[in-house]
């Protein structure tokens, strides 16, 4: 597990950089993070109603906050 992954998502995100995420998102090792990024891509791409890109972009925001709040000690004194 590769915590800049995580914040190069967050930082991608929020500048809409979709040609970055998709990058990342062939890059992770994290499958999950992998998905996630592919259903908000699509979705912000290609759906024409607003509230279901919000929900991809939310659910991509909590599983990023899941991982931010459950990252290993040993992990974080290595940054």
């Amino acid at each position: 597990m590769d915590i800049t992954d995580y914040d190069k998502t967050l930082y991608y995100l929020h500048r809409l950089d979709c040609y970055e995420l998709l990058n990342l998102m062939s890059r992770t090792d994290d499958d999950l993070l992998s998905k996630k990024i592919e259903k908000f891509v699509q979705s912000y791409m290609h759906e024409p109603q607003f509230f279901k890109v919000k929900k991809t972009q939310e659910s991509l925001l909590v599983y990023l906050d899941h991982c931010f709040s459950t990252t290993p000690v040993f992990l974080e004194q290595e940054l």
